[in-house]
């Protein structure tokens, strides 16, 4: 056979690769509404944000007049302004340093409740806050037109606030929630099911194993988030649902109509639990491969030598811990051989060692990445936790607030990390925790062993992600992955019915035999009797 000459095999390839072009299916880029919660969590949403707009994605961000981080301008996205008297900065400001103050005080039932109280406060506030911004918009005719007029694909929010679960309601357009926390709590407890005998709820403290005594605690904690849904945060927004939402809505349910939760975590970080099939897991979305460090950055990190670097941040939220606290923190950092990048924006501390940089901001994920990292000292924040998963450093943690503690907790239970209450922190506990994990090789093999599993997964989490939200937009909604179990009654959904009915059958089975057990020996003893005479 003659071999085929190379113009006619360009010409095929070609041709084919015409056909090819022809027949793949048009991706039209979506029309997205995105109502986001500012703060780290804005940090996560924004990250998202900018792969969908990457792939041909139309954004509109609904944003506070008052927001810390969300920008009006942008080439990521349009925004509309919501007009707030009152922003939440300097609220939350004043309750971080009054929890830290608390805490340092030393831990005790009175000290406790009163942490539970503050907080509750301020969630209760801060729900009002946005539910009468909500209210605004629906009773601005302009505002509500130009938003039907929009036409948008769907909504993605972040359910740890109502309004944008209201507002996709409001305007019937199928709902992605980029998702860990709800307005009372952990979103698994919403739709999946939680067995409180041995999944933790979220400020319990507690593993997936416990004690008769731990169960009891946490129960207790379960009620709490109940009271705080039903009592601190609903009533905030049901009058919003009565007056705008046609047949009324609660918040729970209007969640559970969500047609897919993309949810921050996955079973490397949390413990094992049902799930539900909308549920996807994305924990670490946000992490990539480092990158070269500023040129003063990488010297001072090279200079380290073979002792190599400890970094530290207390996220976004917090700037500086208390003075005392920093002054012991840093008196243990100067007599270390290893160099020190440590993210402080408070007072300079005074024992500060020549080994320590002191920053208002640092590349965490690429110092995290960089080879010369030993340890990260950190608060517990869930963006910290997965980047120090993701790169398999590990975790010296100061939990200050919220989730912090839970997050760590469950890197110590893998061996990946240590905790320090903040109440603890001395240069004696400070220096022995530092050097265990400095100087334990299994705190290191234990995070690179996460690391291992996080990776090895056959999509990444940003891939499943956009996926998820493009076949959302593609078949307008999900419907059939909602189970039906949220629509009945709770004596039903625990079978509690069937139980009545079976105890009753089987109760009146049980006297049935006794009555004729009792006419048939009533009447041997009448038969007996008869004879006798």
């Amino acid at each position: 056979m003659g071999t085929m000459p190379l113009q006619c095999v360009c010409g095929i390839f070609v041709f084919l690769s015409v056909c090819m072009i022809s027949f793949t299916p048009p991706c039209d880029g979506g029309n997205i509404l995105v109502f986001p919660l500012d703060g780290s969590h804005w940090i996560n949403m924004k990250i998202l944000m900018e792969e969908l707009h990457a792939r041909g994605h139309s954004l509109t961000v609904m944003r506070a007049s008052t927001s810390w981080y969300i920008a009006e301008k942008s080439p990521l996205y349009t925004s509309i302004t919501m007009e707030m008297d009152e922003g939440l900065e300097d609220f939350f400001d004043v309750f971080l340093k009054e929890n830290m103050r608390a805490q340092r005080e030393g831990a005790s039932a009175l000290t406790f409740f009163k942490l539970t109280k503050d907080f509750l406060s301020m969630l209760s506030w801060a729900h009002s806050v946005w539910a009468d911004a909500l209210a605004e918009i629906f009773d601005n005719e302009d505002m509500v037109k130009s938003l039907r007029d929009a036409q948008y694909d769907l909504v993605l929010t972040d359910p740890a606030i109502a309004p944008g679960v209201i507002l996709a309601k409001y305007l019937k357009l199928p709902m992605v929630l980029n998702v860990r926390w709800i307005t009372s709590g952990d979103g698994h407890f919403a739709i999946a099911p939680s067995p409180v005998s041995y999944i933790p709820v979220p400020g319990s403290g507690l593993t997936d194993k416990m004690s008769f005594l731990q169960r009891v605690k946490n129960m207790l904690f379960y009620g709490l988030i109940v009271f705080q849904q039903k009592f601190m945060v609903g009533p905030s927004y049901d009058a919003i649902c009565d007056k705008y939402i046609e047949g009324g809505c609660d918040i729970i349910s209007l969640l559970q109509d969500a047609d897919i939760w993309l949810f921050r975590s996955d079973f490397v970080f949390d413990f094992p639990r049902p799930t539900m099939p909308n549920v996807i897991y994305i924990g670490g979305f946000q992490c990539t491969p480092a990158q070269p460090l500023p040129a003063d950055l990488e010297k001072f990190v090279q200079s380290a030598g073979e002792h190599g670097v400890i970094i530290m941040t207390l996220g976004t939220l917090v700037n500086a811990l208390p003075k005392e606290v920093s002054d012991e923190i840093a008196s243990i950092f100067s007599k270390m051989p290893q160099k020190v990048i440590w993210r402080h924006k408070g007072e300079r501390p005074s024992t500060l060692g020549n080994n320590t940089m002191i920053v208002d901001w640092m590349p965490q994920k690429d110092l995290l990445g960089h080879p010369q990292t030993k340890v990260f000292v950190a608060h517990g924040g869930t963006n910290g936790v997965q980047e120090a998963i993701y790169h398999g450093v590990p975790v010296l943690g100061i939990p200050l607030f919220f989730d912090q503690y839970d997050n760590l907790l469950r890197l110590q239970e893998r061996g990946a990390g240590k905790i320090i209450q903040l109440a603890d922190v001395n240069r004696h506990t400070f220096e022995e925790g530092i050097h265990e994990v400095l100087h334990q090789d299994s705190y290191r093999q234990n995070m690179q062993r996460l690391s291992h599993l996080h990776r090895d997964q056959p999509m990444a989490p940003m891939d499943q992600a956009v996926f998820w939200v493009e076949y959302v937009m593609r078949h307008k909604g999900a419907p059939h992955l909602r189970t039906k179990a949220y629509q009945m009654p709770w004596y039903s959904y625990y079978c509690l019915d069937i139980l009545l009915l079976l105890l009753t059958a089987v109760t009146v089975l049980l006297l049935s035999t006794l009555a004729i057990f009792r006419f048939l020996c009533c009447r041997g003893r009448r038969t007996t009797k008869t004879k006798q005479h």
